[in-house]
C-alpha cells in the first residue's frame, strides 16, 4: 500500500467536502421543516392520512431509487419539462438535493413524532397548574424533553444522512464520493482511494457524534433545574 499515494489522494477528495457538508447541511434544515409540517399534519384526521402515507412512501423506498425517479423520471413529464421547475429540475444538484430533504423528512417526522409522545402528561398538567403559559411549557418542559428524548434517534439520522449524500455521486456530482470514483477511474487503485473517502466519512461522523452528546448533555436535566 503506497502511503504517499493515499496522502495525495486524501487531499484531492477534500476539494469535495465542501459539496458533502453542503448537502447534508440543506437536507437536514430542509428535512426538519417538511418533517415539523409533517407532524402538525397528523392533528387533523386527513392530514394524519397524508403524513403516514408520505412516511410510508419514503421510508419504505431506498432513497438511490428516489434520486434516479426525481432526475431521470421527472425529466419525462411534459408537463414539469414546461414549467418553471424545469431550470432547478434539469440541475443534479438541485434533484440530489431535493430527494435528500424528502427522504431525511420521513425519517425525521417519526422521530420527532416518538420525542413528542415520550412528553409525560403529568409534567405538562403541573405546569399549567404552577400558572405556566403555554409558551413557557413549550419552552421549559415540552420542546426540552421531546428534544432531549429525540436526540440519540437523531443524531443516528444526521450520521445516516452525512453517510447518504454520498449517492448523488451517481447523478454525476463531485462530491466526497463522486472525485473518489473519478480517481479509481482514472488509477484503477480502488483501496486507497476508498481508504481515504472512508477516513473522511469516519471523521464527520465522529465529529457529529460528539457535538449532539455534547448537545445531549446540555440538556439534561440538571442543566435545566440549575438554570430554572
Amino acid at each position: 500500500m503506497d502511503i504517499t499515494f493515499i496522502q495525495e489522494t486524501f487531499l484531492k477528495l477534500l476539494a469535495g467536502l465542501p459539496l458533502t457538508l453542503n448537502l447534508a447541511v440543506l437536507s437536514l434544515l430542509g428535512g426538519g421543516l417538511l418533517a415539523l409540517t409533517l407532524n402538525l399534519l397528523r392533528a387533523t384526521r386527513a392530514g394524519s392520512y397524508v403524513a403516514r402515507s408520505y412516511v410510508f412512501l419514503f421510508r419504505g423506498t431506498p432513497l438511490l431509487i428516489q434520486i434516479f425517479m426525481i432526475y431521470y423520471g421527472l425529466g419525462n413529464i411534459s408537463a414539469i419539462r414546461h414549467s418553471f421547475l424545469w431550470p432547478f429540475l434539469r440541475d443534479p444538484y438541485w434533484c440530489g438535493l431535493l430527494a435528500l430533504i424528502l427522504n431525511d423528512a420521513a425519517y425525521t417526522s417519526e422521530i420527532l413524532r416518538g420525542g413528542i409522545r415520550a412528553v409525560p402528561a403529568g409534567a405538562i398538567e403541573a405546569a399549567k397548574v404552577c400558572g405556566m403559559s403555554t409558551f413557557t411549557i413549550l419552552k421549559r418542559i415540552t420542546l426540552p424533553i421531546a428534544v432531549r428524548q429525540a436526540l440519540p434517534a437523531y443524531s443516528n439520522e444526521v450520521i445516516s444522512m452525512a453517510k447518504s449524500t454520498s449517492l448523488v455521486s451517481t447523478i454525476s456530482l463531485m462530491d466526497v464520493t463522486g472525485i473518489a470514483n473519478a480517481e479509481v477511474s482514472s488509477t484503477y487503485r480502488a483501496l486507497e482511494v476508498f481508504i481515504s473517502a472512508a477516513v473522511i466519512y469516519l471523521a464527520i461522523s465522529l465529529i457529529v457524534t460528539k457535538g449532539l452528546s455534547l448537545f445531549e448533555k446540555y440538556l439534561s436535566p440538571d442543566k435545566f433545574g440549575a438554570r430554572a
